[in-house]
Formats: structure tokens, C-alpha cells, sequence
């Protein structure tokens, strides 16, 4: 007879809300083991009893057999004497000790739950709210860990005999399902009026017909509203635009499935299993000629960002709809935060939406959608949001208690616990009263359920900023961190290398040590500090910040500054009282910003006067551009890069007829080719052979594969962001990194 033996595991990690418990049982039932296990606020406790041969088995597949939203970061076993177990259980949670968990991100409807949802025979036939282990909300309704019916907003609704069965029985797909419920138990799903007046008949099949007559919908999903309606009838998205007060910046399409998704757009290779997978996000991609969607969609550009259906509710839409694409872009007034209650989305939504198609599960905290570029060989997060957060990042330094404020706009902020940093989600641009109030939402929940005091701030340089403000007011030891060297500490983590490199940070702004406006960096750095090695050349910056929202003003600095004859190209009103501030004595603030370089070429171009969003003029300096075989010139003098080549060349080529899209394909070789020239001269003054890329600029398809190609056909190790965006929402996990780097420094060794 063989001896028994006992293990005590410990499985930490994303393995709460994943099934992870059932998934045991079953492992244990298949090894033939007895014992428990249960969840604990550090992660899932396990002790197993059985033939030496069968308890290592059972360690061994606890991780590589996890359930596919599963992460398991550690898995830690002790032996324990044998005990005799007539089986194995799982037992009540424990919410003893500081929560080291990892938090789940809300998923997407999973294969099992569509079917159900469609089948008649189903007692869960059409039930907008159905869910089990492998889908449905998680972040969003979790009060606090672990993740179990009582710390969920699921919790005012009890569980009917059905669902506790179904909850009891580890055989079951729904075993310690936390969120389950049915039509019998669960929220229900209504439709409104406009001024909220309940509307009768089935509220989906209700719905979809005033989808179909060219109404907007306010439409409650995971993490908060949409608004939606027929992406194909011009008139009906320019009345959404009209009201949301969102003049022409891209919004995003539903359709059913992959296919309907292909239809509209060319989906790269990774495209089909991204848009069904748990994270479901929006991707943007190249729009497909025979496209239906109304071009009032996304004006201007090449590209459509489009996503699946997600959740049972929209899943029902479609039914009723057919490949019908919908808009369902964020429910909210631009730029401010998403709906997420019922009466907050009647009232705020008043006026935009006709009707409102509502459900009583409470939303705990607000996941806008998150965005993905379609970029070769991979995709580039625009947004990371829904489906990615709290997910973190394992940074390999002590980050723990770092709080990370972040930048102005495309605001995130991060928080360390242990070596791991956590972003959280996308909050957006913090120049409203709303966006400033998420802001301290999301900065509490992070702590509660992270169970991490912050005890020390990291903030940008920026004196006027409302976060530098914030983390001043804080209490906390605050660290400033200079912008584009965060953004560059992020993309450091994300490699787990932190040795020297170069970095390339190319955006609209950053507020430089030297009191001017940077964004046209290369910097030699790593996360302690950095060297600027290398910038564009000044330029005025005229009517300071409203020059990044009227490209014409850029257009006319760099022309003046050139003694070229702006009239020819700049033909707005207040041009001549502009030019002559520039001439003047006056001092202006001063940008070496490569975004404003994009913004004066696509002025030039004719392609934009007015950035109504930002990144306006870039992105159609983009979409314009076509295969060109030449670049402009530009000189490397000492530190500063001279682009009085690429203005006199761009304006030559202007005034010669050339055609726009190979103007705009000469200035993006030009700014690849640039990239490969400091780099090559890096590498021979400091025998630097690694390039980081980092910055809004590089959520541009064509210089992101363009610099790309470049510099490893020069022989570099090139690196640009997976993991977190190139823009603002890496900038307070560089924070934190800094801070860490910096405070283990001042510790010293031991």
C-alpha cells in the first residue's frame, strides 16, 4: 500500500473569478486526491492528500493546465503531514491578511454562454445578463477581494435554487460562478424613453427597432453606457455627433462576429482571435473600399475601429439587427467620463440618446473600451481598459506603495504592490470636474483592492498639471519625473531590461526641465535618469497652448522662422497679426514637439486648420501619405536636429504641384530616416546598440514600421510598446519605475 502524503499550495496570481477553485476540485478528482481549498485575499490555498506520484502531478498541472482567463504568477508548495480527507472540498474564503491577489478583468461572452443564450431549449434562452466562470463582468462590480457573491454589486440578488445548485456542484461550469444568475434570480433588462418613461414589449426586440428607424440608443453595458445607432445612415451619425458635441473625431463600430468584422476592414492575421477573445477590444484597422459604414464614422482616415459583440446583450442586438454595423462608441459627452448608473445616464444622456436600453445589475467602477491599432507584427494598445485592466506588470524592482499620477491628458494612474506595477484604467483627459472625480474613484479602488497604502507619489514636471497638484496635496514624499523620460522607463519595463539605451520619444508635449515644450526627444537613459543627446530645433509655440489646436499657427512659425513667404500657404484671418508677434520682439514659448512638426506639414497640406481631437492633423497626414522613394533633408547639428530642410522641401514640393500623399510619404521616410541617423551616431560615440520607441507620435502605422524596419536593417535591437500604449497611458508606470529605481538607490544595498 502506498504511503499518502500532504502538500499545502499556494497559487497566486489572476485566479480568482476564473474558475480557478473548480478547476481544482476537478484536477484533484482526476488524480484521485483528497483534501481543500479554498480563495484567501493572497490568492487560492489548496492541501492535498494522496500517493506521493499523484500530489506531484497535481502541483505540476496547477500551472500549465489553468482555465484559460487563469494567470498564475507563483505557485508555492510545502509538504504537510497526511491526513484523512473522505474527499476534496472547497471551502468558505478567507479575507484574513493584506490581498495580494491579482484582479480579473471583466471578459467577453464565452462560446458556452452564446449557446446557451440562443438555445430555446435553455432555461437561460435570450437572458441578456447570463455569465459563468469564463465570462462576464469581474473589475467592474468588485467592491472588494476576494473575489467572492458577498464583495460583488451581484450581491443584492440572490441566488435561486436553480443557480445555488448549479454554484454547489463542482461538476458543474457555473461552480462558484460568482456574478451567475438566470431570468428567475437575476437584474432584468428594460427599455426607456427619452425622458425615461418605461416602453412595452421585449426591451431587446424594442430596441432594435428603433436602431433599425434611425434613432440613438443609450445601451448599459460592462463597464457603462454606449450610445449607439446605425452606422450606415450618414444623417443618423451626424445627429449623434452633433449631440455628443464630437465634431469629427473616429467612432467606433459594433458588428455581430469576425466575419461581419472582416467585411468592413482588413483584419491582420491576430485580428480574428482578438476581437472574440476575453478582452473583445476594439481594434483599428484599414477600412475595406466596399465598407458600408457612412463615412461620417471616421472622417478623414483610412482606418475603422471595430469590435465584436461582447456581451448576451449585444449578441441579442445582432439577432434582431442581422450584420447591421452599429455605432457604439463611449456613453458620454466628449471627453467626459462613461455612464455608468441608470439615472446618471438619463440625466446626463438627456437630449443625446432617444431611448435607453437598461439593466439593474450595478456597475461598481467605470471601464470605458479599450483600443487596439492593427500594426505589423502586432497589435499597439491605444487604450487600455476593458478586458486588459488591472492586469500588471511585473516590473523586477520594489514599486511597492509607488503611486503614479500620470500626465494631463490620456490620463491613467499606476500603483505598485510588491515588484508588480498595476495600471489602472483608462480615465482620460483631466481638464473636467467629472474626469477629475474618476480620477479619485479608480485611485481608491486600486488601493482597496490591491490592499496597498501608498507611501510615495510620482508626478510629471509639470508645475500646472491638476496630478502634480494632486500628488503635492497627497501627504506622500512626492518624486517629479520628467515627461518623456516616464514614457521611456515604461517601455523599460515592459523589456525587463533596464540597462542604457537610446530612446526616441516623439510626441505633442512635455513639459522640458529648461522651461520650454519638449517632444521631439532622443534621450540615453535608463530608469534612474537620462541624457538629452539629442532634439528638434525650436520652434515658437504661438498662442501657446492654441497652437496645438490650430495647426495653421505651427504652419506659420516654422515659415517664419524659415524667411519664407507665408502668405502663400497660410490663409487665416488672424495669420497677420500672428506672423507679426512672431517677427516681434516678444519672447514665445519655445517646442521642440514633433507633433507640432506633423501638425505644420499637414497644415501645409491643406489636410487641417483646426485639431478638433488631438492628433487630428497627424492622422491625416497619415491616412494622406502613399509610397514615396525619397525623404526631405535634415542636418544633425550637435544636439539639435535642423528641420529648416524638411519645411523648404515640403513647401517647394507644395508649390511645384506635387501631390499630397507623396508629400506626406517624403516626411515620414524623412522622420525614419532621422530616427536610424541619431541612432547610428549614439552607437558610435557610446557603443549603444539599443532603440526604444516611445510617444504618441508611434501609434502612426507608417513611422512605427517604417523606424522599425530601419533601424534593424542598421543592425539595432529595437523595442516599442506591447504591453501599455505609446502615448500618455504608459506615463504613470514610467512614474512608478522611476520612483523605484530612484528609492532603491537612496537605500543602498540590503
Amino acid at each position: 500500500m502506498t504511503t499518502p502524503v500532504g502538500r499545502q499550495v499556494r497559487v497566486q496570481g489572476m485566479v480568482q473569478g476564473v474558475g480557478y477553485r473548480p478547476f481544482l476540485y476537478a484536477l484533484a478528482q482526476r488524480h484521485g486526491l483528497t483534501g481543500e481549498a479554498r480563495n484567501t485575499a493572497q490568492g487560492v490555498v489548496a492541501r492535498v492528500f494522496g500517493p506521493a506520484r499523484d500530489v506531484d502531478a497535481f502541483v505540476a498541472a496547477l500551472r500549465v493546465e489553468a482555465p484559460p482567463l487563469a494567470r498564475v504568477s507563483c505557485v508555492q508548495a510545502r509538504p504537510i503531514p497526511a491526513e484523512e480527507h473522505a474527499h476534496f472540498r472547497i471551502l468558505p474564503s478567507d479575507a484574513q491578511g493584506a490581498p495580494a491577489v491579482a484582479v480579473t478583468p471583466d471578459a467577453a461572452i464565452c462560446d458556452a454562454c452564446r449557446r446557451e443564450l440562443l438555445d430555446p431549449q435553455d432555461r437561460r434562452y435570450r437572458y441578456p445578463l447570463l455569465n459563468c466562470t469564463q465570462c462576464g463582468p469581474r473589475y467592474s462590480i468588485l467592491l472588494t477581494v476576494p473575489y467572492d457573491r458577498p464583495n460583488i454589486t451581484m450581491r443584492a440578488f440572490p441566488m435561486c435554487g436553480a443557480c445555488r445548485a448549479e454554484y454547489e456542484d463542482p461538476t458543474d461550469r457555473r461552480h462558484h460562478a460568482q456574478p451567475t444568475c438566470c431570468p428567475a434570480c437575476g437584474p432584468r433588462v428594460r427599455l426607456l424613453g427619452g425622458e425615461g418613461e418605461p416602453l412595452d414589449g421585449d426591451p431587446v426586440r424594442g430596441a432594435a427597432r428603433l436602431l433599425r428607424e434611425g434613432r440613438i440608443l443609450a445601451v448599459k453595458g460592462l463597464g457603462g453606457f454606449h450610445l449607439a445607432c446605425d452606422a450606415t445612415r450618414p444623417p443618423v451619425v451626424a445627429r449623434l455627433r452633433a449631440r455628443k458635441h464630437r465634431e469629427d473625431k473616429p467612432l467606433a463600430v459594433m458588428v455581430p462576429d469576425a466575419d461581419a468584422a472582416a467585411a468592413l476592414v482588413h483584419l491582420p492575421d491576430y485580428g480574428r482571435a482578438l476581437l472574440t477573445g476575453p478582452q473583445a477590444p476594439i481594434l483599428v484597422a484599414p477600412e475595406r473600399a466596399a465598407s458600408p459604414v457612412a463615412e461620417e464614422v471616421a472622417p478623414g482616415t483610412d482606418t475603422l475601429g471595430v469590435m465584436v459583440a461582447y456581451t448576451p446583450l449585444h449578441v441579442l442586438l445582432f439577432e434582431e439587427l442581422g450584420d447591421v454595423p452599429l455605432v457604439m462608441t463611449s456613453g458620454n459627452l466628449s471627453e467626459e467620463p462613461i455612464c455608468i448608473r441608470n439615472r446618471e445616464a438619463l440625466e446626463r444622456l438627456s437630449g443625446v440618446a432617444d431611448a435607453f436600453l437598461v439593466h439593474d445589475r450595478p456597475i461598481h467602477l467605470r471601464v470605458d473600451d479599450s483600443v487596439l491599432l492593427a500594426t505589423d507584427p502586432g497589435p499597439t494598445l491605444l487604450r487600455r481598459a476593458r478586458g486588459y485592466v488591472p492586469a500588471g506588470l511585473e516590473a523586477g524592482l520594489d514599486a511597492d506603495g509607488i503611486l503614479g499620477f500620470g500626465p494631463l491628458l490620456k490620463n491613467t494612474l499606476a500603483l505598485g504592490r510588491g515588484t508588480t506595477v498595476f495600471p489602472g484604467q483608462h480615465v482620460g483627459d483631466l481638464d473636467n470636474v467629472r474626469a477629475l472625480k474618476m480620477f479619485d474613484e479608480v485611485r481608491a479602488h486600486l488601493a482597496e483592492v490591491l490592499g496597498v497604502a501608498p507611501t510615495l507619489a510620482a508626478c510629471d514636471l509639470h508645475p500646472d498639471y491638476p496630478t502634480t497638484r494632486m500628488a503635492a496635496q497627497s501627504g506622500l514624499p512626492v518624486v517629479r519625473v520628467q515627461h518623456h523620460h516616464a514614457h521611456l522607463a515604461a517601455l523599460l519595463a515592459e523589456t525587463g531590461d533596464y540597462a542604457s539605451a537610446l530612446g526616441i520619444a516623439f510626441d505633442g508635449a512635455g513639459y522640458g526641465p529648461d522651461g520650454t515644450v519638449w517632444g521631439g526627444e532622443a534621450l540615453v537613459f535608463d530608469a534612474l535618469g537620462y541624457e538629452r543627446v539629442c532634439h528638434l530645433e525650436h520652434v515658437a509655440l504661438p498662442g501657446g497652448d492654441r497652437a496645438a489646436r490650430e495647426p495653421w499657427r505651427m504652419a506659420l512659425a516654422y515659415l517664419v522662422r524659415e524667411g519664407l513667404d507665408w502668405t502663400r500657404w497660410v490663409a487665416h484671418p488672424r495669420a497677420d497679426s500672428v506672423a507679426r508677434l512672431l517677427a516681434g520682439p516678444l519672447p514665445q514659448v519655445q517646442t521642440s514637439s514633433m507633433g507640432r512638426l506633423f501638425d505644420a506639414v499637414a497644415a501645409l497640406c491643406g489636410l487641417c486648420d483646426e485639431n478638433t481631437f488631438e492628433a487630428k492633423a497627424p492622422m491625416r497626414l497619415e491616412a494622406a501619405a502613399t509610397d514615396a522613394p525619397d525623404a526631405y533633408p535634415f542636418a544633425l547639428d550637435g544636439p539639435v536636429v535642423r528641420t529648416g530642410g524638411v519645411i523648404r522641401g515640403v513647401a517647394e514640393d507644395l508649390a511645384r504641384g506635387a501631390p499630397v500623399g507623396a508629400v506626406a510619404g517624403r516626411f515620414h521616410n524623412t522622420l525614419a530616416d532621422l530616427v536610424v541617423d541619431i541612432a547610428r551616431r549614439v552607437r558610435a560615440e557610446r557603443g549603444l546598440a539599443r532603440v526604444l520607441l516611445s510617444g504618441g507620435c508611434f501609434v502612426n502605422r507608417r513611422l512605427l514600421a517604417a523606424t522599425h524596419a530601419r533601424l534593424r536593417e542598421a543592425g539595432f535591437r529595437v523595442a516599442a510598446h506591447t504591453l501599455l500604449p505609446p502615448g500618455d497611458g504608459a506615463v504613470s508606470v514610467g512614474q512608478v519605475v522611476h520612483a523605484a529605481a530612484r528609492r532603491s538607490r537612496e537605500r543602498g544595498p540590503g
